[in-house]
Order: structure tokens, then sequence, then C-alpha cells
């Protein structure tokens, strides 16, 4: 199996990239930082320490710096796999990185238009521009899967306003990009879902509440993060659905990382199945803050 990992840095991206390792992938890990230059949200995840996660879990890790807001370099990564694979299997879109640009809960009137407008280039544009490139390889053999990665599926952010106005276009807009590559690969046998993982223990995350994946129960936060997960959940689910032999049934949907983990039977890493989806929907909207036991 290739497969290429748009925004392999960190959080979500680096979990699928080390799970499609543990699966035998090779697996180009790309984004913008590495270990010589950091990209504008400057943490210290490296697209090098994935790509040597991906090879310590059993794959073949490949480190590859792309913007992918620059058409030309993500041309270049195209012709780089074609050139040394022949062949791409796994296309995951899961280039983010705009946690530095949403004000919560602002209007429209309040929120800075040009941080606004960054936020869509980088959550919606970069999906786009990695699909106009990568799936023409993708294409060339029958059965490749598309993965759109965002935050909570269609059905649940049709009747909630998620936010603010650029950050609800983002996700609801990744979700239809999954819909509109399903059609667009259906003459190839392809398959494309959008997949959207649950409070993620990211590594900004962890940071952000002061804890580290060993004491994490200990941050100061609402109920709902009794039943986070680990990247490593929602990378299980993709990984099990990129052997799946029969993954074209999930073509088109939008689906939660505790909906692939009930329907493969994988659990997170402490083996529990977290589904905090349906926390948020059946206690936390309507009123409950407790009860979260039965959710993990």
């Amino acid at each position: 199996m290739i497969a290429l990992v748009a925004g392999a840095t960190r959080g979500t991206g680096r979990g699928i990239a080390v799970a499609l390792g543990a699966a035998g992938a090779t697996v180009y890990c790309t984004g913008r930082s590495t270990r010589e230059r950091r990209s504008e949200i400057d943490r210290p995840e490296t697209i090098e320490e994935t790509a040597e996660l991906v090879t310590a879990a059993g794959g073949t890790g490949i480190a590859a710096q792309v913007d992918f807001l620059d058409s030309a370099q993500v041309e270049a990564l195209a012709e780089r796999v074609r050139r040394e694979r022949g062949r791409l299997d796994v296309l995951v879109n899961d280039v983010w990185g705009a946690e530095h640009l949403w004000e919560w809960d602002t209007p429209v009137w309040k929120h800075d238009i040009d941080k606004g407008l960054r936020l869509l280039r980088l959550a919606i544009d970069t999906h786009i521009i990695s699909s106009r490139h990568l799936l023409p390889l993708l294409i060339e053999h029958e059965g490749g899967l598309v993965v759109e990665v965002t935050d909570g599926t269609w059905a649940h952010n049709e009747t909630r306003y998620r936010e603010n106005v650029y950050y609800d276009l983002a996700k609801m807009s990744v979700n239809r990009l999954a819909f509109a590559w399903s059609n667009e690969l259906r003459p190839y046998g392809g398959t494309a879902v959008a997949v959207t993982p649950g409070f993620l223990r990211s590594e900004a995350m962890l940071d952000h509440f002061g804890v580290t994946e060993d004491n994490w129960r200990e941050a100061k936060v609402d109920s709902a993060w009794m039943v986070s997960e680990t990247p490593a959940y929602v990378g299980r689910g993709i990984a099990a659905l990129a052997q799946d032999p029969d993954r074209q049934r999930w073509s088109g949907k939008s689906v939660e990382s505790g909906e692939l983990a009930e329907a493969y039977g994988l659990t997170d890493l402490d083996g529990t199945r977290p589904q905090v989806w349906p926390y948020i929907r059946e206690v936390r909207e309507a009123g409950g803050d407790t009860g979260w036991e039965k959710y993990r």
C-alpha cells in the first residue's frame, strides 16, 4: 500500500500516518514543519518525526516538505511519488493548521476578515489542490481511497452552527469534498469518505490543558474531555478502511471515528471505544454533564 497523508506533522494526520505504517504501508508524510524550519504555527512537531514513527510501526515513512497552498509544490510531489513508487493507493487530506486564526463565537462583522479568509484557504483550498494533483495518480489503479478529515459529520454539522462562519464553512465544506470525490472516483472504482475524530488529545490540546497523555484526566475541562481520544483511534479506523476490500460501501459518507471503530472492532490505545459525538448529542445538548462513562 502506497499512502500519502497531506498534513501529517502532528495530531490526526500523524495518528493516521502511523496507523497506516502499522498496516505495512509506505507513507509519504507531508507538511510544512521540518527540523530545519517550522511553519507559522511554530510548534515543535516535524514531518521527519512522523516518518520515523511510521517506520518504527512497521511501515516505511518518507518525509516530504510541501506547502499545499502552492500548486507547483504539490505537482512536484505527485511527480515524485510516481517516479519513486509508480502508484498511489490512499490519499488522506488532513491539512488544517488554522487554530491560531479563528475567533471563538464571534459574528462575521467582528471577526478579523484576513484571518478568516486565510483559514478558509488553509482548510479548503489545500484539499482541492492536493486532490487536483494527486488524484490523477490514484485513479491509474482501481480501488483507490481518499479520506477527507474534518470536524463533525455532515449530519451533525447541518443543524449546528460551528463557532463562527469561517470555521463552520470550512468543516462543512470538507464533508462536501468527500462527497464530490466519491462521485468523481466512481468510474475508477475509487472510494472517498469524510471522517471526523472526536475530542482529540492531540499534542497541541494536551499542551493547552497543561497535561500529558499520562495524566490527561487531570485537565480542568468539561466532561466531554473524559470521552476524548488519541490520534491513534481515528488512525486505526482509517487503516482498517484502507484494508477493507468492501470499502466502497462507505463511499460518499461522512462518519465519526467511533463508527469506524465499531464497524471494524477497534479500540483506542487504552482499550476503550470513545463515542464523544453521541455523548454531546444525547447528554450535553440536553443540559447534562454526567454519565460519560457509558460513552467510553
